[in-house]
């Protein structure tokens, strides 16, 4: 990053902290101009900067593949490794980008992709169709990629000293945690675990082992979130009772109804190493493929989705797990087997929970985080913090509004030096210094984080900089964004929405304890891993035909 402090600050000065039509009227004033000055004195927000991380030097870092589908091949492609298919399909695409006009740079971006001294030495993938790419595509004369049937036989070899495993979840623990006790570095698709027992397993191995264990929330490499942390912690929304975060889709794709490989059948898909733990049943590439709709192998929106939202705030918030949860919805419109609903709402209570408060003491505390889910429509709903001195809008971008009622900026209000329709802050990381206020971004991906943030105003994928954070530490020792503590309060955070979609009733945290309250003659396990009675229920023919 080539920004100085001061060149920061002078971007600082070039925003139109007052809002837009307020300073349109008053920028040519020596007047208005100090007051600007002041207020951005007293607000003091510090953009982020991307974190310095150590170069992975030395003796490449020799990794294994541990499922190779479709979050597997974006994991590799962040590790500079590329399949033969992706790069053909991708020229292809950037020549028919050519002759329309238009600009299309996903193969560029990943050629001019910073090299991360990695070696891609082991697949292990049940499916052989794609074990046999990764194989084809990453595999030199000088450095070839063993296929390992088992993920068992992968670590233990002391071939590889780093696992990614990007499996369906039902395997995510069982993996790392054979990794951990044989100190094999970790990179683990969320959520972490699949029930309560896993997860407070995985959280002992971590901290027994000496490997270093990364779980896979990359939106933590988002500037804007960084940017927002230092807001909070200065107090400027004031006490923040509500978060509001969403996910809403409509499309196949988003319904997880993925697309079913051609040559996929019994011979070609080891069935018995994919079911693991889940329950035994006959051969199904519904399953295999479209495995996020059944509670035996994901974890539905709760799991899955919520995840990215929860984990997002809480790297901001720092507010650890909720002290209880009430879930409800259900499966009302993709009404094709699956037992995960479509629709999602979720109430997190952290009733001591405060970021700060203007008025009087102990008049504020207690929040609410509020995640909204649908698969059946796909309107852009922002990310709201809503403070009692002002309200925030959190994506790739960021900005605040002032609140009408508040106490900090009472006297701007009455003056009429602000406003609540006017924004007072907006930090757009996308460019090379910091603007002014913009609106907020469309791009559901982008806004959570996930697919990018902006590094001297080029925009960097966000999923390398989470790994090379990873290998970093590997080689050099250091923290690490997302690691066991993290992915412990977002595992428990999931599966506490899980559990009271499908109990229908609260579900409280024990902190002392450090685990969920249990319910007395219910297995909380077993619940998560099966389905209610009679959810996702077909007749067999329509199951067929599926």
């Amino acid at each position: 990053m080539s920004w100085t402090r001061r060149e920061a600050l002078l971007g600082l000065g070039s925003i139109p902290i007052l809002g837009t039509v307020w300073w349109a009227g008053a920028s040519g004033t020596v007047g208005k101009k100090r007051e600007r000055e002041t207020l951005l004195e007293q607000l003091n927000i510090q953009p982020s900067l991307p974190s310095a991380v150590p170069a992975v030097t030395g003796k490449p870092v020799r990794v294994g593949i541990i499922g190779f589908g479709i979050r597997g091949e974006q994991l590799c492609r962040s590790l500079g490794y590329a399949t033969d298919e992706w790069v053909a399909a991708m020229e292809e695409a950037a020549a028919e980008a050519k002759r329309e006009g238009r600009p299309f740079t996903a193969l560029e971006d990943f050629r001019n992709q910073e090299p991360l001294n990695v070696q891609i030495t082991g697949v292990c993938d049940v499916f052989d169709v794609r074990a046999e790419k990764a194989m084809r595509s990453f595999g030199t004369d000088e450095v070839p990629v063993k296929r390992y049937k088992t993920y068992t036989e992968m670590i233990r070899s002391g071939e590889v000293e780093a696992v990614v495993i990007a499996t369906p979840d039902h395997w995510h623990a069982p993996m790392s945690i054979e990794a951990l006790n044989h100190n094999v570095h970790v990179y683990v698709e969320k959520p972490m675990t699949h029930n309560l027992t896993e997860t407070y397993a995985l959280k002992e191995a971590a901290m027994n082992s000496r490997a270093a264990f990364q779980v896979g929330h990359q939106h933590r490499q988002t500037l804007s979130f960084k940017t927002a942390r230092d807001i909070v912690e200065k107090e400027i929304l004031g006490h923040v009772s509500l978060i509001t975060t969403n996910t809403n889709r409509n499309d196949d794709n988003g319904a997880w109804n993925y697309d079913i490989h051609p040559e996929a059948n019994s011979q070609t898909i080891d069935w018995q190493q994919f079911l693991g733990n889940a329950p035994e049943i006959p051969f199904n590439k519904n399953h295999f493929f479209r495995w996020r709709k059944w509670w035996a192998y994901g974890s539905g929106l709760s799991g899955d989705l919520l995840t990215h939202d929860y984990d997002r705030l809480n790297c901001v918030l720092k507010m650890g797990i909720p002290k209880s949860v009430m879930a409800s919805g259900g499966i009302y419109t993709h009404k094709d087997g699956r037992n995960v609903p479509d629709v999602l709402q979720a109430n997190m209570e952290f009733p001591d929970f405060s970021t700060g408060s203007t008025q009087k003491k102990g008049k504020e505390k207690g929040m609410t985080f509020t995640y909204s889910a649908t698969l059946g429509n796909g309107l852009n709903r922002p990310t709201m913090l809503m403070g009692h001195d002002a309200s925030m809008e959190l994506g790739n971008r960021l900005t605040i509004w002032p609140d009408g009622g508040s106490t900090r900026y009472a006297g701007q209000l009455e003056a009429g030096k602000m406003s609540p329709q006017s924004p007072i802050y907006s930090y757009n990381p996308a460019a090379s210094a910091l603007d002014g206020v913009s609106s907020a971004t469309s791009q559901y991906f982008a806004d959570k984080g996930l697919m990018w943030t902006y590094v001297d105003g080029k925009r960097v994928d966000s999923t390398f900089l989470h790994m090379r954070e990873w290998l970093s530490v590997i080689r050099n020792g250091g923290e690490l964004s997302c690691g066991i503590q993290e992915g412990f309060d977002e595992a428990i955070a999931a599966h506490m929405t899980g559990l009271s979609w499908k109990l229908g009733r609260r579900i409280e945290w024990d902190r002392a304890g450090q685990q969920v309250i249990p319910i007395e003659g219910v297995d909380l396990d077993a619940v998560l891993l099966e389905s209610p009675p009679g959810v996702g229920r077909l007749e067999a023919d329509v199951v067929a035909a599926l």
